[in-house]
């Protein structure tokens, strides 16, 4: 009986061997701690549970410059992850590096599995997607900048709490009086280069340089040195000798600096919210980003930022069909409507939208819904790519060091003006290199090469 008994045992373990085997895996290295990393992780697991051929094992693997370094060095050493979350700033490295990666239209497409490219928002996929239309990597976070305001710190200084300021004017006149009831942080900002150069710019419906902004030709001027530009910058000097502008960081210190109650006015990605809902102990809202209200026009459009997800090549089959499953399991309007209410990024496809419409989440989260509309009605359709975007990198470690001094026009010009020569694209690239540490600025250029 014991023996029989024995015999059991050990056929049932080798059977679960077996299945254990037989489940392929797929790598994902991605950028996302703390409330979003949750979120991520929670999405594989739940895909690893709705089926038994694939596990999707995620790997936080520090900040998005590290993620990217990291896979660039494994990929010369012939390993490295099946799927990599990559940020928009990373995304024109990305579409060069031909062999390194696979589109995502065709892994679907090989893989036969059901994929509507129209059934995503196009203000979306035309930021991922070649000049033929076809998808190259997957828009898993994306989002657009946004203004924060404390509602509690509002009500202390005298404001309206349920009024945050539309205009730079009144961010100034709010600044004032937060600043007279006592509070030491009063405006601070994540990602300054992408709020205060580009979207600032798209906004304001100025270009950053010449040629549609880099679009019909190689021959770009960039303009960021501009009236308007000039004056916006200054304004941001003065409101830091006045204590009311707060230097965080050139990435997202800022969000913390908020979340924390340390600063009463913040701006920043919408993918922010979620860290604000699990740490701040204070009212708060979500706004559109403020204008200059003697511009003609303004406000018009922000830029997309977030990031998306590279499918890496040099793989076996078998893992690609687990990856096209992967990336169908998470288009599902089920599934993006849980990323998106949980985390603040917006839905990619029109369906999961509806499906939170119609949940009743928007009555009832009406800042979500309002960043939403953000997305869906004030990206345009083909924004430029962030290879020209970019320049703001490289301007970012003078715009740091230089937020603190009235900036004049003589100044911005020799900072920003003679970073252009013979080909807009390889200084641009350039830009985008030589404010990462030297480690990783070599590594890039080396994959950059090879590929």
């Amino acid at each position: 009986m014991k023996i029989k008994i024995l015999a059991i045992a050990l056929l049932t373990i080798g059977l679960t061997s077996t299945n254990a085997q037989a489940q392929t895996e797929i790598q994902w290295w991605h950028s996302m701690g703390g409330a979003l990393g949750e979120a991520l992780n929670g999405l594989a697991n739940k895909f690893n549970a709705s089926q038994k051929d694939y596990k999707v094992v995620a790997t936080f693997k520090g900040s998005y410059p590290e993620s990217m370094t990291a896979a660039i060095a494994a990929f010369r050493a012939g390993s490295g992850p099946n799927l990599l979350q990559v940020f928009e700033v990373g995304n024109a490295t990305m579409m060069a590096a031909k062999g390194a990666i696979v589109p995502v239209a065709t892994v679907m497409a090989d893989a036969k599995e059901p994929f509507n490219p129209k059934a995503y928002l196009p203000t979306v996929t035309g930021y991922y997607s070649d000049v033929k239309g076809n998808l190259l990597s997957f828009p898993f976070n994306s989002s657009t900048v946004m203004f924060y305001i404390n509602k509690d710190a509002f009500k202390k200084a005298g404001l309206d709490p349920n009024k945050a300021p539309k205009t730079w004017k009144e961010v100034l006149a709010a600044a004032e009086k937060l600043k007279a009831s006592g509070q030491q942080c009063v405006y601070t900002t994540s990602w300054p280069s992408w709020m205060h150069i580009e979207n600032f710019s798209a906004w304001h419906n100025v270009p950053i340089g010449t040629k549609q902004n880099g679009m019909g030709g190689l021959d770009t001027v960039f303009t960021i040195n501009s009236p308007l530009h000039v004056r916006h910058i200054a304004m941001l000097g003065d409101m830091s000798k006045k204590g009311l502008f707060t230097y965080a960081g050139r990435t997202n210190q800022g969000d913390a600096k908020f979340s924390s109650g340390e600063c009463a006015m913040f701006s920043g990605s919408a993918g922010a919210q979620a860290g604000i809902k699990k740490a701040a102990k204070f009212g708060w809202s979500i706004n559109f980003i403020p204008y200059h209200d003697d511009v003609k026009g303004a406000p018009q459009n922000s830029i997309i930022g977030g990031a998306s997800v590279w499918v890496m090549g040099g793989k076996k089959p078998a893992e690609y069909k687990g990856v096209a499953k992967f990336l169908a399991f998470l288009s599902q309007p089920e599934i993006q409507m849980e990323w998106h209410t949980g985390t603040g990024y917006v839905p990619i496809t029109q369906a999961s939208y509806e499906l939170t419409r119609k949940s009743g989440f928007y009555d009832i989260n009406k800042q979500l819904f309002k960043h939403s509309c953000h997305l869906q009605f004030f990206f345009r359709a083909h924004s430029p790519p962030r290879s020209l975007f970019s320049v703001s990198q490289c301007c970012v470690k003078y715009f740091n060091l230089l937020l603190v001094y009235r900036l004049t026009m003589r100044v911005i010009k020799n900072l920003f003006c003679h970073l252009h020569s013979s080909s807009a694209y390889c200084n641009l690239f350039y830009c985008f290199i030589i404010i990462q540490p030297l480690r990783t600025r070599i590594n890039i250029f080396r994959f950059f090469r090879r590929a």
